[in-house]
């Protein structure tokens, strides 16, 4: 890991309803503020002749060490931040609380800076083959999907609910993206209520639909983002997967993404890893194979890389699902979205795809990035891992985005700091309900008018990775360097190995302060 080397120092901490603030006792003042929010871990070490140590973990991989002089002191810091940092209503969450001097009407017209129904417009979706239904309207069909949703126009209000009713949580399939100059789509869903033997009519002729609104195309594919093992799991819990004997034209595809569980461990794996003291240069590499995150980012691009190649190269219509479909599915068409579309690969276009694919869609941002004290097995690094395929295909591809990392650092720091209203609750009714559009405020205009910050200066709209679908290389621990072809296997690019995937997969700069 990268340790930022600091000395020692003395200061006052203070603890507010939101924030931890550290004051250095110097001429300057320096002052260094923590989120609650930002805050998953604390811990108190024994005590020693100097004092009592207590360790701050951030859910954005910095590290605070502290060490109090009286144990009492430090044990009153630990009961309060433990109990700040683990709110048990969204009232409590600093959003609410937090007030940029915005008046009502700028802070409405903040909330419509992103405009889904201009995007869908964008993207030359064909009327005559696709429509927003009503079957949605106050949210009656499917609590966890955005009201207005895309559907073949074929398919009959009949199909679309009965559609609904044979998938998960009623996830039925709808529209993520239109790659116009194919006119082949690519659509979302949850996993169909099929087990062992058990059909649905409605479903299959939804699917039929989908096929047939891309009129070049015999048959679509439905990429199934689970381990097939998973996937026939579920079948003993009445789910599943599409039997291909029952619905007409589908060719099913398993990725091999893995669930939440197994990426939550996999992340601490790596965390931990970045943690050793002073391991050796084989200790310290066996512990990154040993996490597996490497081998987890490569399935989620190759699920990617599979989509667009089946929509740009063989024009084909792919639908998308896991279990859910509010994880791997999201992360799938959204890295698909990005190979396929430059405007995605933009910063408002980016904006554009999170608030497309994961806010609207019913990504459990809370649950999965611990915003109120809950059940830990809910938390998982879904989102970590497409900021961190979106940085894999930046480092392939350096001239294809109008942004830069630091971007995705601010992406990453804003989904887990409660700051703004935009990732709070698990979907868009829930958020409604909530009010947070009048209650809080939005984080893409603050982005959009500090986007100098985040601008990639190798960025140029003429280039030719910019206007085209990119392609990347996803063989397991290959690392480009500018020629992006050359792959990081040689000896002498070891270091150079370590320390990129330490900046990475610790979130990009996993900076340990030290203040005793």
């Amino acid at each position: 890991m990268i340790v930022t080397p600091r000395k020692s120092t003395v200061g006052t901490l203070y603890l507010s309803s939101t924030h931890t603030i550290f004051v250095e006792n110097s001429e300057a003042l320096k002052e260094t503020w923590v989120l609650h929010s930002l805050v998953y871990n604390v811990e108190r070490l024994p005590a020693n002749s100097s004092g009592s140590p207590l360790i701050i973990r951030c859910k954005n991989f910095h590290v605070y060490r502290l060490l109090i002089l009286q144990e009492k002191d430090c044990l009153d810091v630990l009961a309060c931040l433990t109990r700040l940092s683990r709110p048990e209503r969204y009232g409590e969450l600093f959003c609410f609380s937090f007030n940029p001097n915005l008046d009502k009407e700028l802070r409405e017209k903040a909330w419509g800076f992103i405009d889904l129904k201009a995007e869908f417009s964008r993207m030359g979706i064909p009327r005559n083959l696709w429509h927003v239904t009503a079957a949605n309207h106050e949210y009656r069909l499917c609590d966890t999907y955005p009201s207005e949703l895309f559907v073949p126009k074929s398919a009959s209000p009949a199909v679309i609910v009965g559609s609904a009713k044979f998938r998960s949580r009623g996830r039925l399939p709808v529209l993520s993206y239109f790659h116009r100059d194919t006119g082949a789509s690519i659509c979302r869903s949850s996993q169909p209520l099929s087990g062992f033997s058990a059909r649905s009519s409605d479903d299959e002729q939804m699917l039929q639909a989908i096929m047939k609104s891309n009129p070049v195309s015999e048959f679509m594919y439905v990429v199934d983002t689970r381990p097939k093992l998973n996937a026939m799991a579920n079948r003993a819990a009445g789910k599943g997967y599409e039997n291909e004997d029952h619905y007409t034209n589908i060719k099913l595809q398993f990725i091999g993404i893995e669930n939440i569980h197994v990426m939550r461990n996999s992340q601490q794996k790596l965390i931990d890893v970045g943690e050793l003291a002073a391991p050796s240069m084989s200790d310290f590499l066996w512990g990154l194979e040993n996490s597996g995150w490497l081998k987890h980012i490569k399935a989620v691009l190759d699920a990617g890389v599979f989509i667009a190649k089946a929509v740009a190269e063989e024009g084909v219509s792919v639908l998308v699902h896991c279990s859910d479909g509010w994880d791997r599915t999201a992360q799938a068409c959204s890295v698909a979205s990005v190979l396929l579309d430059p405007y995605y690969r933009t910063i408002k276009g980016l904006m554009v795809l999170i608030e497309k694919d994961w806010v609207s869609f019913g990504h459990k941002f809370s649950h999965r990035y611990a915003h109120l004290d809950g059940d830990p097995k809910e938390v998982s690094p879904v989102m970590d891992q497409f900021l961190e395929c979106v940085w894999q295909l930046m480092q392939q591809f350096p001239c294809a985005f109008e942004f830069n990392e630091r971007f995705l650092i601010q992406l990453h720091t804003h989904i887990y700091s409660c700051q703004y209203g935009n990732f709070i609750c698990n979907c868009q009714k829930e958020r409604r309900d909530l009010r947070l559009k009048e209650r809080t405020h939005s984080l893409w205009p603050h982005l959009w008018e500090n986007r100098a910050e985040y601008t990639n200066p190798l960025y140029r709209t003429g280039h030719s990775q910019t206007r085209g679908v990119l392609k990347p290389l996803t063989t397991a621990y290959c690392f480009n360097d500018n020629s992006h072809v050359k792959p990081l296997y040689s000896r002498k690019n070891v270091y150079s190995l370590v320390q990129k995937v330490v900046l990475v997969y610790i979130a990009n700069f996993a900076i340990h302060l030290k203040l005793y």
